[in-house]
């Protein structure tokens, strides 16, 4: 049922079907309280802390999958290059912790801390901690690891914690899809909001004043057995299953289908929680899936299934650029 609701979405939102009229008047009220609740944090009605260090926001303004966890990846690894000491913050998206804020570790259970932060934490060995609120979270970082940036993965709406830069990601392909506001659209701001960011990272063809963003990942590695790995290229030797529980899954089937891999596709929702007959068939055919999904996975993964990471790369531009802003920030 669940699938049923995010595909029917999916389509209006990005097949610019006529039933997405029938929603903008929820639409309009939805805009009155984004705008309204920017009006109140930016007037001190609503609370908002600035923390004693630079504070990096990498988020997107509609609704689904762009590549921010690569992007947050990419950059942790470039502070921490140029003599920064990084950490992360995330919501931790369904994650089931008792008490809030949680630190993350790359042996953390993903159901109790989230996916996306157990791959923060395994890829980037920063500190990482996961919460509701973000300020909590932030300030146990710099209290407890003496961080001296702090990154937020996908924290541009969360006002309650003030930023000093705002990266923005779009999809090269689907853009703001019909244009519309949630639930008519897919949109979590107006577009106009992209004109105040620092920075516009595009996954996908980049328009003028856009950083291009290039997704990169030959190999497969086994779930159950990490030290097994094979290029991607090898699997399109024999038919495969391939699954995605993302934002945009077809972002995941594009990318096997580069490598020449054939596959029989199966879509679950975002962040979902997989069991055992998820994820069996049949049959002998290998069974492909993102990181994301198979930290969900290490528990009931089978010799056949396999996972592919991924990273971004980007431009020496779009690094220097910030990290002077950066520098500039911190200078005042």
């Amino acid at each position: 049922m669940g699938q049923k609701i995010n595909n029917f979405f999916d389509s209006m939102w990005y097949g610019k079907r006529a039933i997405a009229l029938a929603f903008v008047p929820l639409s309009v009220l939805f805009g009155l309280v984004v705008k309204g609740r920017a009006y109140l944090y930016k007037n001190g009605y609503l609370k908002s802390t600035r923390l004693p260090v630079p504070v990096l926001v990498v988020g997107n303004i509609t609704v689904g999958g762009t590549g921010k966890t690569p992007v947050v990846i990419y950059l942790a690894e470039l502070l921490k290059a140029a003599g920064y000491s990084p950490g992360i913050i995330s919501r931790g998206y369904g994650g089931i912790a008792s008490s809030w804020p949680q630190q993350v570790r790359a042996d953390s259970d993903a159901r109790v801390v989230g996916d996306e932060a157990k791959i923060l934490a395994a890829r980037t060995d920063c500190p990482v901690a996961v919460g509701p609120k973000r300020v909590d979270s932030a300030q146990a970082l710099i209290k407890h690891h003496n961080c001296n940036v702090i990154i937020s993965d996908d924290g541009l709406q969360h006002y309650a914690l003030q930023r000093d830069i705002e990266i923005v990601l779009v999809d090269g392909e689907r853009r703001q899809g019909n244009g519309y506001l949630l639930p008519a659209g897919p949109l979590r701001e107006p577009t106009e909001r992209l004109e105040s960011v620092d920075f516009i990272i595009c996954n996908g063809l980049a328009n003028k004043g856009e950083f291009p963003l290039r997704v990169e990942g030959d190999v497969a590695i086994r779930i159950n057995d990490e030290s097994e790995q094979k290029l991607l290229r090898e699997f399109s030797q024999k038919p495969c299953h391939a699954l995605a529980g993302l934002g945009n899954p077809s972002r995941f089937f594009s990318h096997l289908k580069k490598f020449g891999v054939v596959f029989d596709s199966h879509i679950f929702p975002d962040h979902y929680r997989y069991r055992q007959q998820d994820i069996s068939f049949d049959d002998d055919k290998p069974v492909l899936m993102t990181e994301k999904d198979a930290v969900k996975c290490t528990t009931i993964a089978t010799d056949k299934h396999w996972y592919v990471p991924v990273k971004a790369a980007l431009s020496e531009k779009f690094s220097l650029s910030l990290l002077a802003l950066i520098k500039e920030k911190i200078n005042g």
